[in-house]
């Protein structure tokens, strides 16, 4: 029998990156080296997410892989690319050729990332790309995955649905232009339970937080799900 293939899983913590990874090792095709992670150095958290460095670890230590983490000092395209390059040369020093990614229909995202890793002579999967992301919604729930959703743009989103479970009726309760897998952004989450985990990790909601971010000129809200470990 021979020796799978070693790979990368870029990990948000969230459910599309867990979905992601369920369904590489329900395929068993490769063999997740390491989960990857990109933390904002100042707060040691996942950017958009707000999701501590210690649930991070935690995740990573229920799934039962190694986690890579990449600092971020500064929320800027060429920091981020500078020290992504620089990691993705050490995988390739050990053998590792392929990243996996949770993305699921943003072209100009899956562009992105192919550009940079063929930099550096590697190449991205996408396991979950142009998968209807209502079945994968239905999916994810069904098949027993319990997540927590840690952040909402709250010009999309009632700011009652943040730090509440991602569920059938999280779903009903969304308008109808946002997607319902939030692959525009819409809402982040945090994955906590499910078949890929030894056992749930633990955690509680200390209380909410709104952050203003500017873009392009204009502000938009978002409201954060403030985690801790318990």
């Amino acid at each position: 029998m021979s020796k799978k293939e070693d790979i990368v899983m870029s990990w948000s913590g969230g459910k599309d990156s867990s979905y992601a990874l369920y369904q590489i090792l329900k395929e068993g095709q490769y063999n997740v080296k390491y989960l990857l992670t990109n933390i904002f150095k100042p707060n040691k958290r996942v950017s958009m997410h707000g999701v501590p460095e210690k649930l991070i670890e935690l995740q990573a230590k229920h799934i039962g892989m190694p986690l890579k983490k990449m600092y971020i000092e500064e929320k800027t395209h060429d920091d981020y690319n500078t020290k992504m390059k620089a990691l993705m040369l050490e995988f390739k020093a050990e053998g590792i050729n392929k990243v996996a990614f949770g993305d699921i229909f943003l072209e100009d995202l899956k562009t992105y990332r192919e550009q940079k890793l063929t930099e550096v002579d590697m190449q991205g999967l996408f396991p979950l790309w142009k998968k209807n992301t209502t079945d994968l919604a239905n999916e994810f729930i069904t098949n027993k995955f319990k997540t927590h959703i840690c952040s909402i743009d709250t010009s999309k989103i009632p700011t009652e649905l943040v730090g509440i479970d991602y569920s059938i009726d999280f779903l009903n309760q969304l308008p109808d232009i946002v997607d319902p897998c939030g692959e525009n952004g819409e809402f982040h989450s945090f994955c906590y339970d499910g078949p890929i985990f030894t056992a749930a990790v633990p955690f509680r909601q200390k209380g909410i937080v709104e952050k203003t971010y500017q873009h392009e000129g204009k502000d938009y809200v978002y409201l954060f799900s403030d985690l801790v470990v318990t």
